[in-house]
C-alpha cells in the first residue's frame, strides 16, 4: 500500500531525526498503520507537519537557499475551511512573513483535499494584453488575470497592479478577495548612480510567497500551502524584470544607459542586466528589507552542503535551477554536477485549478 509505505518512511525518519525514543515511534507506527486500514488516509500531528515542511525544503532540489531550512515557521491551518477565514489567516501569513521587511520564512498549511489557492504567489502583478498584442504589467499572469476578471475582479490597468487572492473549498465556487494595501510591502526601485533610473517607475513586491505547490508529507498532499524565504536579488533582476516573455526592461535600461544595441558583441545585455541587478539589490537593502545577491547564496548553498555531509545525507540538487542567472561561472555550483533525484517530504508542481 504506497501511502503505508510512505507513511512508515517518514514517520520514522521524523523519530530518528529527533531522536525520540523507540518505543513511542513503534506506539506511532501501529497508530498510522490503523488510521490507514480504516479511513485510507491519517492525520500528521502538529509537529510531525511542522518537521515535514522543513525537510521538504531541505529536499528542495530547485532552491539555492536551503541553508535555512530549520528556521522555517510553519503555520497549522487544517482546521480552518471557510473562505472567510482562510483568506484572514493569509493576511496573517503576510503580515508575519513581511515583518516590516525583516523576511521570516514561512509556510502556512491547510486541510489536504479541501483548500485550493488559485494564485501562483500571494502576491503578484496582473497582467493585461492589449489590442496590439502588446502587454501591460506581468505577462506571466495574463490567463491568471483573465480568470480573476471573469470572478468580478477590475484591475487598474496599470504596470503593477496586486492580483486578489482566489480561494476555492472543495467544490464550492471560487472566490476572490482583495489584499488590502497595507499589507503589501513594495520596494520602489533606483539605482546607487543613475539618477535616471527612478524615472522608469519601477517597483517589485517584498516577499515571494509561493502558493501554487503542493507540498507531499509521508503520504499525505497538502495542495494549499504557500511558503517564502526572501528573494535572491536576480529572482527579480535577471528574471521578473529582465526576460523578454516579462518584463523585458534590458533594452529600456540599454537605452537609457547609451549602450550600442546594434550589435550583440556590445554586450548590451550583460551591462544592462549588471545595473538591473544593482538596482534591485541597492534599492531592497536602503529600506531594510531582506534580499541576498547571489554570490552570498552560493557560499551560503556551500555551508548548506557541508552541514549535509556532515549529518551524513546526500544533497540532491537541480544543477539549471540551482546556478544563479547572472554571472553563474563565478560560483562553485557551476562547476560540479549535482544528482537530481526527488527525495520526500518535498514540494512539487500540481495542476493549475482554472
Amino acid at each position: 500500500m504506497p501511502m503505508l509505505n510512505e507513511a512508515v518512511d517518514f514517520i520514522k525518519l521524523y523519530y530518528t531525526e529527533n531522536k525520540l525514543p523507540k518505543d513511542q515511534l513503534d506506539k506511532r507506527l501501529k497508530e498510522v498503520e490503523k488510521e490507514i486500514m480504516e479511513y485510507g488516509h491519517y492525520t500528521h500531528t502538529s509537529d510531525e507537519l511542522a518537521y515535514g515542511a522543513k525537510v521538504a525544503w531541505r529536499n528542495s532540489n530547485k532552491c539555492i537557499g536551503r541553508l535555512f531550512w530549520q528556521s522555517l515557521q510553519v503555520k497549522d491551518q487544517r482546521a480552518i475551511t471557510d473562505e472567510e477565514m482562510i483568506f484572514e489567516k493569509l493576511l496573517e501569513h503576510i503580515e508575519f512573513a513581511t515583518n516590516n521587511g525583516k523576511i521570516r520564512p514561512t509556510i502556512s498549511v491547510f486541510e489536504p483535499q479541501k483548500v485550493r489557492i488559485w494564485n501562483h504567489q500571494l502576491i503578484r502583478y496582473a497582467g493585461y494584453e492589449q489590442g496590439d498584442g502588446s502587454v501591460i504589467g506581468d505577462s506571466d499572469s495574463l490567463t491568471f488575470t483573465r480568470e480573476c476578471i471573469k470572478l468580478g475582479w477590475q484591475g487598474n490597468g496599470g504596470q503593477f497592479d496586486v492580483l486578489p487572492l482566489v480561494i476555492q473549498v472543495e467544490n464550492r465556487e471560487p472566490r476572490f478577495f482583495e489584499i488590502p494595501k497595507a499589507y503589501i510591502k513594495e520596494v520602489p526601485l533606483r539605482h546607487p548612480e543613475f539618477t535616471w533610473f527612478t524615472d522608469l517607475h519601477l517597483k517589485w513586491y517584498a516577499v515571494p510567497m509561493i502558493s501554487s505547490m503542493k507540498l507531499e508529507v509521508g503520504g499525505i498532499t497538502y495542495e494549499a500551502a504557500p511558503f517564502n524565504g526572501w528573494y535572491m536579488g536576480t529572482e527579480i533582476g535577471a528574471r521578473n524584470l529582465a526576460d523578454e516573455y516579462r518584463y523585458n526592461l534590458l533594452p529600456v535600461v540599454a537605452e537609457k544607459m547609451g549602450l550600442n544595441t546594434s550589435s550583440n558583441s556590445s554586450l548590451w545585455k550583460d551591462r544592462a542586466l549588471v545595473e538591473l541587478n544593482t538596482a534591485v539589490l541597492y534599492s531592497f537593502k536602503e529600506d531594510s528589507v531582506s534580499i541576498v545577491d547571489h554570490h552570498t547564496a552560493a557560499q551560503q548553498f556551500k555551508r548548506f552542503e557541508a552541514n549535509e555531509e556532515s549529518a551524513d545525507r546526500k544533497v540532491t540538487g537541480n544543477w539549471t535551477w540551482l546556478i544563479p542567472p547572472l554571472s553563474p561561472a563565478t560560483t562553485h555550483i557551476f562547476h560540479k554536477p549535482y544528482d537530481n533525484t526527488k527525495k520526500s517530504p518535498n514540494y512539487s508542481y500540481q495542476n493549475i485549478p482554472y
